[in-house]
């Protein structure tokens, strides 16, 4: 498949504005709150922050729509689009973060059930929006329980990762459970996506360019797409890269979404916190732990075989 960009900004900035909130949301509900110097304020700021990932994410949604206006209209199908009901889904989270940031901003207090529902609207998001291409079963690298469950882990280790560097900079208290749950979270995640190249890589197509092509005769050969330039099916189904380029992105995005930020978390996860040096390592993690996911929802993409690629071959 050949995602647009926006497609990756979406999926990536949204998981881990949810995943932003689990976080911050466990700590108050565990009852870190007030503890140790830690100001409400910064629950308030990492509200904002998660309302920013959001918006960010949303605002990217639109610009791989042809039709932008008729936006509203996907949520028309929510008993059988899972699409629909990412999209019913996601304001109600960023509604739900919203009232529960303000909460914190304006009154420090009360916040606890509101919090409690928004998680769950979190957890719902992670859902849909991993089920849009895991209910494709035609595309057998998606059609899998570890989209569900990696879609689901990165965004929590992304989010617990941007909490730690939140905590750095206004509630040192936090930095050391924050870090060591982001490390664990992101540790799982990589166990899990390294499960999920494993079984891609041995899966075998159900479809050959006989039956892509309805011609059953044992020596086909293809020598043309059948016409001189690209369509559509070309450029939208197929990313134009080689297996050289696969393999290098995936080494990019182990490195840097789960070996450098792990590192990094590692460093400061079990000793007290306050140095300025630690705070710019927590920063770097998260920022590169970003750019690493960036890189492996390209992979997620341009890993996935769509069988009319079959037909098309002679341009792969």
């Amino acid at each position: 498949m050949n995602p647009a960009f926006s497609v990756l900004l979406l999926t990536t900035l949204i998981g881990a504005g949810q995943g932003l909130f689990i976080a911050l949301h466990a700590l108050e509900w565990f009852g870190w709150a007030g503890r140790g110097g830690t100001g409400l304020g910064f629950f308030a700021l990492g509200g904002a922050a998660v309302l920013v990932l959001t918006g960010g994410g949303l605002v990217a949604s639109f610009f791989h729509l042809g039709r932008p206006e008729r936006a509203w209209r996907t949520a028309t199908m929510w008993r059988t689009s899972w699409l629909s009901r990412e999209v019913i889904v996601l304001p109600l989270f960023m509604l739900g973060a919203f009232v529960w940031t303000v909460h914190h901003y304006a009154l420090g207090s009360g916040t606890l059930w509101i919090g409690a529902v928004t998680v769950a609207l979190a957890l719902a998001l992670f859902v849909c929006t991993a089920m849009i291409y895991a209910s494709l079963r035609f595309i057998q690298e998606w059609a899998s329980a570890y989209t569900v469950v990696n879609y689901t882990l990165l965004g929590l280790a992304s989010g617990a990762t941007l909490a730690a560097a939140l905590a750095g900079v206004r509630a040192p208290a936090l930095v050391p459970p924050l870090a060591q749950a982001a490390l664990a979270l992101s540790f799982v995640a990589l166990v899990t996506r390294g499960l999920s190249l494993r079984r891609n890589a041995r899966l075998v197509p159900r479809s050959t360019l006989q039956t892509a092509v309805g011609i059953r005769h044992p020596a086909l050969r293809q020598r043309s797409m059948g016409f001189m330039g690209g369509s559509f099916n070309t450029r939208e189904f197929f990313h134009g890269r080689g297996a050289g380029t696969l393999r290098w992105v995936r080494a990019v995005f182990i490195a840097l979404a789960f070996l450098l930020p792990m590192a990094g978390l590692a460093s400061v996860a079990w000793r007290g916190f306050g140095d300025v040096a630690n705070q710019g390592v927590l920063l770097a993690a998260a920022l590169v732990q970003m750019a690493g996911l960036l890189a492996e929802r390209w992979f997620f993409f341009a890993q996935a075989n769509h069988p009319q690629n079959l037909y098309y071959q002679a341009v792969s």
